[in-house]
Order: structure tokens, then sequence, then C-alpha cells
């Protein structure tokens, strides 16, 4: 009797390290789980990317809409997580070639120069203090920029659009032209920053709906007071403002 309950304690102690393994699994981008480092600025290191969803692509497509009235409502950190991957989150590491800055992406890009930073101005988003975070794609983690919650700024430069303020969280495009430029000359400014913004925008937009979420692209704001309210460097110049959260569903 006694070898009998040695070996089910046994047993039962190896299925617990089993499960206790694969609730902690980790990928390349870090975890399952958001993550507060100890770093200075605040960093988080984002829940890893579902790549295997509910809503098919053309569903997804068929739904698709433009949203301007969000619901008084905070949204997940997977969430963020998974709209931030879209938008240009690495989905083949590369360390061959530096222009690359990490790897190839969830959008193409002309001669894949990848011109974007990326922005998330945070005011509502569980588990993640409000501010604004600059998005690192190769490790897929925020790091603050600006430690309190700037919406209402935001709003104010883009000329008073409530959703700027009203949303949980914005996704913010900012473009160093020099990427392309020098490469493509003005053909870079003119066109292919232009193509490249549509395509990782487009993929906000679907996976806002993939995600139960709404989005809006935004264009329509004082560039220097964008720039202003979120500390932008110099070579940055914002193109678009994309709010993100819950609305009411017809």
């Amino acid at each position: 009797m006694k070898n009998l309950f040695e070996k089910n304690r046994l047993f039962c102690l190896m299925v617990a390290v089993a499960l206790w393994g694969c609730s902690g699994k980790t990928s390349e981008h870090g975890g399952s789980v958001l993550t507060k480092t100890d770093d200075a600025p605040l960093t988080y290191i984002l829940p890893s990317p579902q790549t295997d969803g509910k809503v098919s692509v053309e569903k997804a497509l068929q739904e698709r809409r433009s949203q301007r009235r969000f619901q008084d409502r905070a949204i997940s950190a997977e969430q963020l997580s998974q709209i931030l991957w879209a938008a240009y989150g690495v989905t083949e590491p590369r360390t061959d070639r530096a222009f690359l800055r990490g790897g190839l992406r969830t959008a193409p890009s002309a001669g894949a120069l990848y011109p974007f930073e990326i922005y998330a101005v945070v005011g509502k988003v569980k588990d993640i203090e409000p501010g604004v975070y600059k998005y690192i794609s190769e490790e897929h983690k925020l790091v603050r920029t600006i430690d309190r919650d700037v919406r209402a700024e935001l709003r104010a430069a883009a000329l008073g659009q409530a959703m700027v303020e009203e949303a949980p969280a914005t996704v913010v495009y900012s473009a160093i032209f020099s990427r392309m430029t020098e490469k493509y000359g003005d053909r870079g400014r003119e066109r292919y920053v232009c193509m490249d913004l549509g395509h990782s925008a487009q993929n906000v937009y679907l996976q806002a709906e993939a995600l139960r979420l709404g989005t809006c692209a935004i264009g329509a704001f004082v560039d220097n007071r964008i720039s202003q309210v979120l500390q932008l460097p110099q070579e940055e110049e914002p193109l678009y403002l994309m709010p993100v959260g819950h609305y009411e569903r017809r």
C-alpha cells in the first residue's frame, strides 16, 4: 500500500510539473503572458501573438468597417499585443542584414526597408500603465517614452476628433523617410512609404475585426502638434493615428 501511495504521489507530481511547463511556455517573443520588467524606462514584454485565430480572413474582410465611437471599456494586453504584431511584428527573424532591424514582418515593405516606427498611446489597457510606448517589434515589447495619459492632448492635436480620446489605445505610425529615400530617392517618399502604410494599416483593420474590436485610420491632424505631444524624435514624421477599442455592434 505504501509503495502504491508513493507511486501515485510521484505520478501527480510529474503531471503538475508538465502542466506548469505548458502554462509557462515561451516563444521567440518571450512568453504567453504580459511581463513587466525591472528595466528603466518601464518596459513590458508582450504576450506572444496568436497565429491561428477563429475568424477567417474572408470574414474579417466582409465585416471590416471604420469605427469612430468607442465604449468606455478597457482592452486587454493580449489584444494590444495582437494588434501591434499585426501592424509590424517580426514573422521571420533575420540577423544577416542590419537594415531589416530584426527580420521580415507581417506587412510587406519596398526593399524590406521598413520605414515606420510604431507607438501605442495607452489609456485603458489592462495591466499596462497609461502612457506613450514605443513598440520594439524585434523583441515584441513596449518601452515607455511618456509616463502619463496623453489622449486628451492627442485629441486636440487631431483637430478635436473625439475617438482619439475615447478609445482605450491608439496605434501611431511615424516614418523615417530617409530609410526609403537613401535607396529610392523621391519615389521612396512620394510612393513607397505611403504604399507601406496602407499594407500595415489594413492589417490592423483586419486584426481588430478578428478580435471583435474596431479602429479607424486618421490622417487629419496638425503634424507638429502630434510630434510635440508624443515627443517624437526630429527625424520622425507622424503619418497615421489608429484608435482601437470596443464598439457597439449593429
